[in-house]
């Protein structure tokens, strides 16, 4: 379950936060417009908000002052357009479907556009049911904007305010992403959980996590000037360092399963983990109370229950049993989950205290960790080819506009004709697999808020309570909207219904009309779908390269690192941010296939095979880490290295061969023939080091296999 859907974190996310801000600066406007205006004036001011309110997310100050404005220019001038056009018919048509084309195609621009998509869209539909003269038009476009720019200044005062807050709140749930990630972890201890579905569910995890992370960069890292940022600059900087052990965690899970089966330390490391992940949460939940967190978790009888199975092991091989493998790996487990637990107590003493300066690379540039848009003309002019994506989403979308417009006129009702429109444009999404989940989401979402609001206007007289559920349901609609839309869905149904009760009290068929237009837009919806679609499997050739080429680079900086050659590991940061978004983009496509119809899901295991040995390849860089700077006093440099540049080489020879379309499938090779024996250098680390690096050329071998696979089977 989302950690923000539990009663405990709720009231404290900022999902709900936005709710309150959403329906405090909504009422708020609306109500000081009727101190002043009639009440048709004041619902055109609080549309005007409404539509710069979609664009009122967690940004940093400037970005958010950037994509608001952008949306009260923009939804104005179509509301303006759309007004002056009304009266002709024929030419609010043709206006309707370009409008509907042309704000579809800043989906170019990525998820931060999608809400100014719908803000254009949404007030399109509201405002192709005034017929009006040009004067009218004018002043209704100056209402419009009004409430607009109320609401601009609004969100961007309490935004100031609460600028700290909403920090906070952001790398909170990144937090709860993490530990949620170390509860799958802890299940692959658990031998009733099969192995291969684990993965899977870490791979899918490791893409939310890794969402939840950018965000967490975008907003702290831009701007962090005085000690209380400081505070969640190193918070979130020891969370990253300690996601990279979690990495470096992964063992031979089947090696342990084979021979501590029957043993009790296989739970007490699931515990272990277990723990670990109730600790990072009592992290979070202490951040987003904006209170210093203090350790209450002891892991000292779990670690004492390892070292006594660590002896009877020990016991057991000196009476000849053959043992070491197991041995080695519960040893090496050990080392890594202490580890662990001492870096969450750094991440305990990071929320504690106020540094005077930001504790992070001195003078580097935050630019490459951060998400860089820019929007310019050009991008959306290189889309208008029908081999784009967004265009042929675009087309879909104006074309299905065009045909729930034509129904809407065929309905012997037409006072709320734009609910069809509004439908297709909420529930069409550029995939497949969203629109199936937004329709269903929408579909039942309508059907739950319908009759809650028939039972509640049968059943309650009281305007207070009408009122009192109005306010709720206002605030629900944003609070729910990005975290779970079939709520939202429910709520602006509901919320729409009230409205439409008080404004207009005496329509008894309101209620079925919501209905019915509701299922006639997610028909047309669905329909269209199918039309210019753009299935997933057709963007994986490029996702499968670009996670090749990123991995390359990724290689490079991780042995550069592990051979001492920079002077910090900002390079290395860097590039594995770049391999796990990457991977995240692959992943998230994967799951979007598996939504769409049968006949177009495309080499499905060998992706989900490539996605993990990716990963795998990650958590064998940072278990080579953690083992050197495990050994750093007694580290023999120049064997070490020598042999880390062998590896180094030939990785990167064979990933590079897995880029080569034209490639031979090449067969392991033997790994470190020329590298220094552990004979020849009396280390300890050794053994350990050459398992791990064994396991990545290996890797990075299958990583070939499966990357020609899903290329041959997909085209």
């Amino acid at each position: 379950m989302h950690y923000a859907l539990n009663l405990r974190t709720f009231f404290y996310s900022h999902y709900f936060y936005l709710g309150l801000r959403f329906a405090a600066g909504l009422v708020g406007v609306t109500l000081i417009s009727l101190q002043f205006t009639d009440l048709h004036t004041a619902m055109t001011v609080c549309i005007g908000a409404l539509c710069t309110a979609l664009m009122d997310m967690p940004s940093p100050l400037r970005h958010k002052f950037n994509e608001m404005s952008a949306s009260v220019l923009l939804c104005s001038f179509v509301t303006l357009l759309i007004s002056l056009c009304a009266p002709l018919h024929w030419l609010l048509m043709t206006m309707l479907v370009l409008i509907s084309f042309f704000a579809c195609m800043m989906v170019v621009y990525g998820k931060k556009s999608m809400p100014l998509q719908l803000a254009t869209l949404f007030i399109m539909t509201m405002s192709m049911e005034h017929s009006m003269t040009a004067t009218q038009s004018f002043i209704h476009t100056a209402w419009f904007t009004s409430g607009a720019v109320a609401y601009l200044a609004y969100a961007m005062g309490i935004s100031w305010i609460l600028r700290h807050r909403i920090k906070q709140q952001v790398l909170a749930e990144a937090l709860f992403e993490l530990a949620h990630y170390i509860d799958i972890k802890a299940d692959f201890y658990d031998t009733r959980f099969n192995l291969n579905e684990q993965f899977n569910k870490l791979v899918r995890q490791q893409s939310v996590l890794a969402d939840r992370q950018q965000a967490s960069r975008d907003l702290i890292l831009r701007a962090h000037l005085n000690a209380k940022d400081a505070i969640v600059v190193q918070t979130h900087v020891c969370m990253l360092d300690l996601y990279e052990l979690v990495l470096s965690t992964h063992t031979d899970y089947a090696q342990l399963r084979l021979h501590l089966a029957d043993s009790p330390v296989m739970k007490t490391l699931h515990d272990l983990a277990w723990k670990c992940a109730r600790d990072i949460e009592s992290v979070a939940y202490d951040v987003t109370r904006k209170k210093a967190s203090y350790p209450e978790i002891t892991y000292g009888p779990e670690l004492d229950a390892i070292e006594a199975e660590l002896a009877a092991l020990q016991a057991r091989i000196a009476a000849g049993k053959p043992e070491q493998e197991a041995l080695a790996v519960l040893r090496a487990q050990r080392n890594k989950i202490r580890a662990i637990i001492k870096m969450i107590g750094e991440l305990h003493q990071a929320s504690q205290k106020a540094y005077a300066t930001t504790p992070f690379w001195v003078d580097a540039d935050m630019g490459p960790f951060l998400s860089q848009q820019k929007y310019e003309l050009r991008m959306i002019l290189s889309h208008l080819r029908l081999d784009s994506p967004i265009f042929r989403f675009s087309l879909r979308v104006a074309m299905a506009i065009s045909v729930g417009l034509a129904v809407a006129a065929l309905l012997p009702y037409a006072a709320h004709s734009y609910w069809i429109v509004l439908t297709i444009v909420i529930i069409l999404k550029p995939s497949f697999s969203m629109t199936k989940q937004r329709r269903t989401d929408r579909i039942i979402g309508t059907i739950i808020g319908c009759v809650i609001t028939a039972v509640v206007l049968h059943v309650i007289n009281s305007m207070a309570v009408i009122l009192a559920m109005l306010v709720l349901a206002t605030v629900a609609t944003p609070t729910f909207i990005y975290l779970r839309y079939r709520y939202a869905a429910v709520a602006v149904s509901i919320m729409i219904l009230l409205q439409m009760h008080l404004i207009a009290p005496g329509n008894n068929d309101l209620i079925m009309e919501r209905l019915v237009d509701t299922f006639i837009g997610a028909a047309v919806a669905t329909a269209f779908s199918f039309v210019l679609a753009n299935w997933e499997y057709q963007s994986v050739p490029r996702l499968v390269r670009g996670v090749l080429e990123v991995n390359l680079r990724y290689m490079q900086a991780s042995f550069d690192l592990l051979q001492g050659k920079g002077k910090d590991d900002f390079a290395y940061r860097i590039e594995r941010k770049r391999l796990m978004d990457s991977l995240a983009a692959l992943s998230s496509a994967l799951v979007r296939m598996l939504d769409e119809p049968a006949s177009k899901r495309r080499a499905v295991e060998d992706i989900n095979l490539f996605i993990v040995q990716n990963y795998l390849l990650v958590a064998h860089v940072a278990a080579l880490r953690a083992i050197l700077r495990r050994h750093v006093v007694e580290l023999p440099t120049e064997p070490v290295n020598a042999m880390l540049g062998i590896s180094h080489e030939q990785v990167v020879r064979t990933l590079s061969q897995a880029l080569d379309p034209q490639a031979a499938y090449i067969q392991a090779q033997p790994a470190l023939e020329t590298a220094p024996s552990a004979d020849a250098v009396p280390w300890s680390g050794w053994p350990l080091v050459q398992r791990r690096i064994r396991l990545l050329q290996a890797d990075a071998v299958k990583i070939i296999g499966y990357s020609q696979t899903v290329l041959r089977n997909i085209a």
